[in-house]
C-alpha cells in the first residue's frame, strides 16, 4: 500500500459538520479493506478529536496518513490549550460548557477515548497556544 495523507480543517463551534473528517477516514479505510475493529478505533479518536476542537479549540485540523504498518491521526488547533493535560486525561473530566453538555457532549469522555483506542498517544498544550494530538494505530498484518 502506498502513504496517504489528507487534511480536513475543523471550525470552531460548526456543530453542522462536525464529525465529516472521521467519517470521511472511516470510508477510506472501508475501502481498503482494513480491519473493522482498526476502522472503529480510529473513527472514535477521529471523532471525539473533531469535537473537542469544535468545542473547545478555536480553527484546527485533523491529518489522516496511512502506510502499510499504521494509520496517523494528527488533531491540531489554535485554541486556548489545556492547562492540566494530566486532569484532562482523567474520565468524567471536563471543561464544556453546559450548552455543550445540554446537547449531549462534555461528558469528559473525549480525551481518554482517544488515550484507550489508539496505540500510540501523544498530547502537546501550552495555554494560549493551542493543542497537538497524535495517535497512532498499527495495522494488524493480513488486514
Amino acid at each position: 500500500m502506498s502513504a496517504f495523507r489528507k487534511t480536513f480543517q475543523i471550525n470552531k463551534k460548526d456543530f453542522i459538520h462536525a464529525g465529516e473528517a472521521s467519517v470521511a477516514v472511516k470510508n477510506l479505510l472501508k475501502s481498503l479493506n482494513i480491519d473493522p475493529k482498526l476502522i472503529r478505533r480510529v473513527a472514535i479518536c477521529g471523532y471525539e478529536g473533531e469535537m473537542n476542537v469544535v468545542m473547545h479549540g478555536g480553527e484546527g485540523f485533523l491529518t489522516f496518513e496511512i502506510d502499510s504498518e499504521k494509520v496517523v491521526l494528527h488533531i491540531s488547533d489554535d485554541g486556548p490549550g489545556i492547562a492540566d493535560i494530566s486532569l484532562a486525561l482523567k474520565k468524567g473530566y471536563s471543561t464544556a460548557a453546559d450548552k455543550y453538555r445540554q446537547m449531549g457532549f462534555g461528558a469528559g469522555m473525549g480525551l481518554p477515548n482517544m488515550k484507550e483506542n489508539s496505540d500510540q498517544f501523544e498530547i502537546y498544550s501550552e495555554q494560549g497556544n493551542g493543542t497537538r494530538i497524535q495517535m497512532v494505530f498499527f495495522i494488524p498484518q493480513g488486514g
